[in-house]
Parts: C-alpha cells; structure tokens; sequence
C-alpha cells in the first residue's frame, strides 16, 4: 500500500517542523522562542532530536535577524534626536547646552510618565484614549483636595486614576468591547468630572505643589534639576524593570503578540490585560499631579489632545501599534525628540506652534510606514 507524504515522514521529522514552525510565534522576548523550541524536544522524552543542533542554530539565526528589526525603529529615533540636537546646536550654540537636556525632562516629565503607562497599553494591542481627560481630572482633584488633606491628596488622586483603568480595562475584556470605545467612554467621563468638581480654575497655593517642585537642585556647570525630574525618571525605571524582569511584563508582550496563543499558554490574559490598564490610568493620574505642579491650576480643559502627544511619543519611540514590541526606552526617545522639535522651534522664534503638530504629523507617518514594513518581513509571505 502507497502511502502519502505525511505517513512517510519520520516523527522526528514533524517534532523538528513544529518546533521550527514554534519559534517563528511572536513570543515575548526572542529568548523565549528557543527555549520553548528546547521544551517542546524535552517533552518528547529529553532524548536529542536528529538535526538539534541544525535547528538551535536556526534559532539563534531567528533571534538576531528579529532582534535587529524590532531595535530598527528605536535606533531610527535615535539617530533622530542626535541629528536634530546636532542641527539645532550648530545654528543656536546654547541649544546645544546640558541645561537644555534637562529642561526636556523638566517640561516634559508629565508626557514621559503618561507615555509609559500608554506603553503599557500599546503593547497589548489596545489603546487609551482617556489619558488627557484623566491629567485633568487628577490635576482637578488634587487643587481641588490638597488645601484639605496635604499629602493623603496624593494615594486618592492615584486610587481614583488606577479605578478608571480598571473600569475601562474590565469592559474591554470581559465585555469584548473595543478599546478605542471603552477608553472613549472613560475620556468622557473623566472630562465632565472635571466640571463637576468645578466650572472654574482652582489655583494651587499649597507648598507640595507650588514650592517644593519648583527647588532647584543645583548641578555641576551652572545647571540645575528639578524634583519633579526625579519622579518621572523612578517611573521610567520601575516600568523598564517590570516589562523586562517579571511576568507580568511579559505576559504584556504575550498578549500583543498573540491574545490566543498567550491564552492557550495558560498565562492570566485578563488580570494581565486589566492591569495594563491599571497602570496606563496610574501614570495618568501621576501625570495629571505633575502637570498640577507645572501650571500650579486645576482646569477641565487642560491636556485636552495630550492623550494624542502620548501616542505620538510612543509609536515614534519604536512602539508597534499593532502590540507585542517597543520599549519603554524608546518611549523616552520618543519624549525627548518631540520636547527636542518644541525647543527649536522656540529658538527659532518666527515659526508658529503649530509647526510642531506638523511635524509631528510627518514623523507618524514615516514611522507608520517603518512599522509596516517591518510586519511585513514577520509575515509568512512577506
């Protein structure tokens, strides 16, 4: 009796392609890819398969080849900034100063913390659109809060920020509604609880907000840093070390790459999921307190489109949209190259703001475009 071609073929063989076939899953982390190619071999009884070796080394081959595109878009924004700060240093010698480095981080430390918590959220594949509504509302309620309580302001501004993440992120999950209608419902009302707690601006005259943020901490070569700095770097860190060191962050990765396949894995997809939320509305109601600071008022129309800056700072630090790749780092080059297009265009002093939107735009677009045809090498047929 004739048999077929898939009789014929040797177990080993079909265990060989499936754990080829594994590697190529877009997995969290190329690492995990040869080590689950390893376990599938294991679970075959620990004996070595016929061409291990081969296979290891095409993992490995797999690895670097897609450790190189997925690096592609964060080393583009970085060349980037390096450009764009070398072009504005040789026209205006004082931009190319230390100090205005660190007046990046000063006037931008509340879109770098609310870009990371919309990191966290990307990653997964979704989005939040409740960001601007929430820095407001949180810069709302601490002005609103602070001149009562001091310092308990600070865990209740948090707590509220990290409810509406939950909220948002149980509808999305448990009721499988699309993250752009959840988050928008969420930015809704975030924003009319602004108006509710006050149609008028609240002054902020209270030393945690209005003093101690504003001490500068003197630096070597007459330059000098603020505290606020200070917190936004900590987040940075804390959100670096929670993507890349704990389960947590990778089951984030997981989840961007593939939902089923992470399910199917046994990994907690919902508390995992939510808690990207959670955290992308604790960063914004971090965010929101740090804007408190720098404007020293609480409006309902403040950071009103600054959930579209977020994004813009994170698709363009090399984030796909799509979820399951960036970094966090890339995130803060993201941050840096837009408060860089900012900073020269006020050097330049004739050019309206509005040239940032545009080129801003421009760069969304470029990146996009990048974004796509690095999808494309990881199809099948691409």
């Amino acid at each position: 009796m004739k048999r077929g071609p898939r009789e014929t073929e040797q177990p080993m063989d079909r265990i060989r392609k499936r754990d080829e076939a594994t590697v190529g899953d877009n997995l969290p982390g190329g690492e995990q890819r040869e080590v689950v190619a390893i376990d599938a071999r294991e679970d075959r009884g620990g004996a070595p398969v016929g061409g291990g070796v081969r296979v290891g080394g095409r993992v490995t081959a797999i690895f670097e080849a897609r450790l190189r595109r997925e690096y592609l878009p964060v080393l583009v924004t970085l060349a980037l900034f390096v450009v764009l700060f070398g072009t504005g240093s040789a026209i205006y010698p004082a931009f190319g100063s230390g100090q205005v480095i660190i007046d990046l981080f000063i006037d931008n430390g509340f879109l770098l913390v609310a870009a990371i918590g919309m990191t966290f959220v990307i990653l997964t594949g979704g989005i939040d659109l409740s960001v601007g509504a929430v820095i407001a509302l949180s810069a709302m309620l601490s002005a609103s809060l602070v001149e009562h309580v001091g310092l308990a302001s600070i865990p209740i501004v948090l707590a509220v920020g990290a409810t509406l993440g939950f909220l948002m992120g149980y509808m999305i999950h448990h009721f499988e509604i699309q993250p752009f209608i959840a988050t928008l419902a969420g930015m809704f009302l975030a924003r009319g609880l602004c108006f509710v707690i006050s149609i008028d601006q609240i002054s902020i005259k209270h030393p945690l907000f209005a003093e101690w943020p504003h001490i500068p901490i003197p630096l070597p070569g007459d330059m000098f840093i603020k505290p606020t700095v200070f917190v936004a770097i900590a987040v940075l860190g804390l959100a670096f070390w929670t993507l890349h060191y704990t389960r947590f962050g990778r089951g984030i990765y997981a989840i961007g790459g593939n939902e089923q396949s992470a399910l199917l894995m046994g990994l907690p997809v919902a508390r995992t999921k939510i808690g990207a939320y959670v955290v992308s509305g604790t960063c914004s109601a971090l965010a929101g307190m740090l804007f408190a600071t720098y404007t020293l008022s609480g409006t309902g129309v403040h950071a009103v489109g600054m959930e579209l800056d977020a994004i813009a700072a994170v698709v363009i630090g090399g984030t796909l949209l799509t979820g399951g790749s960036g970094y966090v780092l890339g995130t803060l080059l993201g941050v840096l190259l837009l408060g860089s297009i900012q900073t020269l265009i006020r050097f330049e002093g004739t050019l309206s703001s509005w040239w940032i939107k545009i080129v801003t735009g421009a760069l969304l677009f470029v990146f996009i475009v990048l974004q796509r045809a690095i999808s494309s090498k990881r199809s099948p047929d691409g």
